[in-house]
Parts: structure tokens; sequence; C-alpha cells
């Protein structure tokens, strides 16, 4: 089978679980954090720069790739996998984020969405069927059904609307997916919408698993919302997915949103963080974020993080990354990103570890404490 997933070990406390998700292009452990790679690169750095951060799998977008340099370029190079060079899993969103972040130029249909391209103006159209048929070309593992998300704080007609339409869309991208795809090759996720409303998001739940689908999608949260209430709202949501399958919250990477998450039973994560905090000089240490600008760096000749093994940490210290952001030289991303990136990898590698050897609650408590500096 392409496709599988399984649950090695569960949390005696919280709803934590270690699992092993198996794709075409290699098997990832769970959880997971995927750094974003949104134009077929994750910015700044290599694939094995990437790969030697210990990430297993890449998210790719959709929207993006479709305006440049086009669905059938990269189809062209034999796919994703070809075109980037990285041979690990990948998988693709649809799309529907970006075009629900392009609120003053695009006008939603049942059709689809039509909206100006941000690149050169031109008019353009968005289906569930031509975001499916996009998610072929590009050839990622996974791909995610076309969705409408709605915005915090959204009126509960809008945000019913928005879960009336992406179910409907879902049940367009399957028998797309069904029609032209090849479930062998590629596996269709589900979104779960419905705003800060928690009936409207058993609904979603209710919808979306009345398809069979190898995995599913927490949508429109981490949109603007208090934490508090996002947590709330995965309190409901998580648990309204089936157990036996991969639960991703898109758009997710901040330690404590991530631990938080996992302690509700979410398996899978992404987010642009890691990268873009790196190209503003902000780096995710054991203690704390940090500012590689601040002047008390300049003669810091320690590494950006004792406790961190990455390739960063063991070569440079902090006054030579503060020289070249200061500088303004390109490797002051790379360095940074590769660092961030694999300071959430290894977060991680150490939260699978303690949800299999019982001790989660312990390093959740120990990891919000030194990262925030208060117990949570």
């Amino acid at each position: 089978m392409a496709f599988d997933f399984q649950i090695i070990e569960s949390d005696g406390v919280t709803a934590a679980r270690a699992g092993r998700l198996t794709t075409p292009h290699g098997a990832v452990d769970t959880p997971v954090f995927m750094p974003v790679g949104t134009q077929a690169t994750v910015k700044a750095l290599t694939p094995e720069q990437v790969a030697g951060a210990g990430a297993k799998i890449i998210l790719a977008n959709t929207y993006h790739l479709f305006l440049r340099p086009g669905a059938e370029v990269v189809a062209g190079a034999g796919g994703l996998h070809g075109f980037m060079n990285w041979d690990g899993p990948l998988l693709t969103d649809s799309g529907g984020f970006q075009v629900f972040s392009l609120a003053d130029s695009r006008k939603v249909s049942e059709d689809g969405v039509t909206f100006r391209s941000h690149i050169d103006g031109s008019k353009q159209i968005l289906t569930p069927e031509t975001s499916i048929e996009v998610q072929h070309a590009l050839g990622a593992d996974i791909i995610m059904a076309f969705d409408e998300c709605s915005a915090y704080p959204s009126e509960r007609a809008y945000a019913e609307e928005a879960l009336a339409r992406t179910t409907r869309w879902l049940a367009r991208c399957v028998d797309e997916h069904n029609r032209s795809g090849d479930k062998d090759r590629q596996a269709l996720f589900g979104i779960m919408q419905g705003g800060a409303y928690h009936d409207l998001r058993r609904r979603s739940a209710e919808e979306i698993t009345a398809h069979d689908l190898p995995g599913y999608a927490i949508g429109g949260l981490a949109v603007g919302e208090p934490k508090d209430v996002m947590y709330d709202m995965l309190d409901d949501c998580v648990d309204l997915l089936p157990r036996d399958r991969p639960r991703y919250l898109m758009g997710v990477g901040s330690p404590d949103d991530i631990l938080e998450a996992v302690a509700r039973g979410v398996d899978m994560f992404d987010c642009v963080i890691p990268t873009r905090e790196a190209r503003h000089g902000d780096a995710m240490t054991a203690r704390g974020r940090i500012n590689i600008k601040n002047a008390r760096f300049e003669r810091d000749y320690g590494p950006l993080d004792a406790e961190c093994d990455c390739y960063t940490c063991r070569n440079y210290t902090r006054a030579y990354l503060r020289h070249l952001f200061k500088a303004g030289e390109m490797l002051s991303a790379t360095l940074l990103s590769l660092h961030n990136i694999r300071f959430l990898t290894r977060l991680m590698e150490r939260v699978r570890a303690s949800i299999k050897d019982g001790s989660f609650t312990k390093l959740k408590a120990d990891l919000l404490f030194y990262y925030y500096g208060a117990r949570k």
C-alpha cells in the first residue's frame, strides 16, 4: 500500500500520539513539522540543507506555482520532486488560503474563485477541479482539497456559508481526483472549516469524514484569533476526526501552539515562521527567541544556542551572525533559517521520544517554561 498511517504509541496522560505516515517517497514519523517551500524552495536553503536539518517532508504552494512557473513547466520536469531536487515526501496546499488572503481582489462563487494575479494583474480562476488538476501535475505525495477559509472574526452566517461551500467543493475535489488522479501516487486530504463556532466545526467534521480519505486537516485556525480561542476550538476539533488517520493543523509553527496541539492529538504542522523570522534576524533557542541584531551580541563568541546541534551552532558565533545580518549578507538568512528549522525538527524529535517513553507532559511543561519564561 503506497499510503499508510500507523499509531506507534499513545501518551498515557494527554491525547498525544507518535505515529508513522508512509508515502510513495518515504516514511515520516509524526508528530512532524513541515518547512514551507512556497515557490518550490525553502527560502535561503538548498534541499540538502533542509534534509540535513532533519526535515522529512516539505510543503509547496499550489497558488504560487500555478501562477509561476505554471503547472505544465513543473510537470515537464517530472513533477515537483524532480523540479526542486527533493526526493522525500511533499505536500501541496490547495491555494485556498492564499486566495482567502486576497480579500480585496477576489470574487468567490459556487464555481470557484476569480482573482487578479499578484504578479501581473491578470485575471485568474481557481476551481476545485483546477486546484486538483494543478496538484496532479505538481505530483506531491499529499494534496489538499480546495476550501474556503473564513477569517477571524467572522459572522456566523458567513462561516456557515463558507463551510457549506467547502463541503460541496470537497465532493468535486474527490470526483476530480477519482477521475483523473492516481490514488496510489497521491493522497487527498479534506479540510475542516467552521470558524470559531463549535457546532459548525462538528458539522464540518461530519461532512468531510463522510468521504473516506487518507487524512484530514483543520483549517481556519491560526488566522488571527487569540490563542485561548484556538485551543478551545482544538479541544473539540481534533476528537471529531478519525483516530486512525493523520490530523493536520494548518499554518501553525510556534512552539507553544505545536505543543498544545500535539497534546490534543494533532500529527502534522506547517508554517513559514522559521524562515521568515530568520530573515528578520530572529532565532528560536532553548531559552526563548532572540534577535541577533541586538547590540549585546556584538562580542558574544558563543553559539546561537548552546543546546542545539545544527550546523550553524556547531560552526558560528553570535558575534559573527550579528555581523552578517548588520552587513546585509545573504549568508545570515541561510544560517539563521538552518538553525530555526533544526530547532523545530529537533523539538519534534524530542516530542516523539517523550510520547514513547511516557514523559511528554513533563517535556511540554519544561519546554514552555524555558522558552517563554513561565510554566504553562
